[in-house]
């Protein structure tokens, strides 16, 4: 708490400077300024802020603003609008948008409601490359109601907000143990911590800031990239489950981890591998498997003499919209066709706990089919050691809470845009309840 108070006295001090650059707003003279406070202005990225403004006219209507920037420098905005109470003031956690990106009570709406500015590219992602600085959002208040895309009114107050992916004190360690790369992140203290690998899906790389935020709320998290990351392979041709296999023994070996297992959180192609690890995997005992597949898909799986081929994408089946969308819903092969069987990863073998995350509204493809497919192996076989968290109106991706919601993505292999599917509002509850959800299943499993 010290460290974000420092930080944002330090943003604090360096503030009037640049108020004085710039020539104070039009407005009818005021008996007192108009106010905006973000509380914290230093916190987590997966925390709730509350966002008040005061010094309005009773009944005043305003537009508040978010604005923030990627580390290429890529604009992101968002408005919503509002209007003051008798005593001229406004709360984002009690007062419901009228207008604007959302509408109704969201106390983090600007957040998650951040999208592409007009003049940049569409269907990109607000999300960190680097854990290590902070998201720095503008949230900023302005006369009267402008539509999203329209030039504002005058803006009459404003304020910074960091949003960190990383606490103070939690250490990342860049790996290259034997075949593993990745990122390990380790809580501060002495530990011993429950230990989670985190993949992602089919974009590749290393991507950290789930990590980091598990690492903040206590685990040790290893961001396990499995293809087009360093020297490993460039694209999803076939993959050995013995590269995770390393990874897991790494991290149950670990002197800042607790055993005797370690768990997995996956999403899209990650939570697919997370099923096969918790499989064939002893060293696995808990996995979080968000809008995954239950068998296995595009490429092979190796362990030893076994293989588990990869179900095919038809693009026949994919269809385009008149905006050049990519819709890839249809185009998986068909799990439940008994052609496919040896594709089937067979989970009933898994001693550990399944999470299964998935929203309803997923258009990449059908995770809610292949969740309820899951759950009948486990049935078939006696078993009931899964939860399942089934959220309407939710995409494809979901992230730690107010991750801005993105239904059109630029997909990084076929390079156009693809539908991912959901509605925002919908989409950002399922994330920020299921953030709670995953971290409880994993301390119970992992201790």
């Amino acid at each position: 708490v010290d460290m974000w108070r420092a930080v944002a006295a330090a943003a604090a001090a360096s503030a009037p400077a640049r108020v004085l650059c710039r020539a104070p707003p039009l407005l009818p003279p005021r008996r007192w300024a108009v106010s905006v406070a973000v509380s914290p202005a230093a916190g987590l990225a997966d925390e709730r802020v509350e966002t008040r403004v005061a010094g309005l006219g009773p009944g005043q209507p305003v537009t508040l603003r978010a604005v923030a920037a990627d580390e290429r420098g890529c604009l992101f905005q968002s408005c919503a609008h509002y209007r003051a109470d008798s005593r001229g003031e406004l709360h984002l956690g009690t007062d419901a948008s009228h207008g604007g990106d959302y509408t109704g009570v969201e106390p983090m709406g600007l957040f998650w409601s951040l999208a592409p500015a007009g003049m940049e590219r569409p269907y990109q992602r607000l999300v960190p490359r680097s854990t290590g600085t902070p998201m720095k959002v503008e949230m900023l208040v302005h006369q009267g109601h402008s539509q999203p895309g329209a030039i504002p009114g005058p803006v009459v107050a404003k304020a910074e907000v960091e949003r960190w992916f990383t606490a103070p004190g939690v250490r990342r360690i860049r790996l290259k143990e034997g075949g593993v790369r990745g990122s390990l992140f380790l809580p501060p203290g002495d530990g011993p911590f429950p230990g989670v690998i985190d993949m992602y899906g089919d974009e590749g790389g290393l991507i950290e800031f789930r990590s980091s935020l598990l690492a903040t709320h206590g685990f040790a998290a290893l961001s396990l990239p499995y293809f087009d990351f360093e020297d490993l392979p460039k694209v999803m041709k076939e993959f050995k489950l013995e590269y995770f296999e390393e990874a897991a023994r790494f991290l149950q070996r670990h002197p800042k981890v607790k055993g005797p297992g370690v768990g997995v959180i996956g999403t899209g192609k990650g939570a697919e591998l997370a099923l096969s690890m918790i499989t064939f995997l002893p060293e696995v005992v808990a996995a979080v498997c968000i809008s995954g597949c239950s068998s296995n898909t595009v490429a092979d799986l190796h362990y030893g003499e076994m293989t588990l081929p990869g179900l095919r994408f038809d693009m026949n089946k994919v269809s385009v919209s008149d905006a050049g969308v990519f819709d890839t819903f249809e185009a998986l092969d068909d799990p439940t066709n008994p052609a496919n069987s040896p594709c089937t990863i067979p989970i009933e073998k898994a001693e550990g706990h399944f999470l299964l995350v998935v929203g309803e509204d997923d258009r990449m493809w059908k995770s809610s089919l292949y969740a309820e497919l899951a759950i009948r192996r486990l049935r078939q076989h006696g078993k009931e050691n899964f939860e399942l968290l089934s959220y309407p109106g939710a995409g494809h991706r979901i992230d730690p809470p107010s991750t801005p919601f993105c239904q059109v993505a630029m997909d990084r292999v076929l390079g156009v845009p693809v539908l991912g599917g959901g509605e925002s509002k919908a989409h950002a509850h399922a994330q920020e309840h299921s953030w709670g959800k995953i971290q409880e299943f994993l301390h119970l499993h992992l201790g």
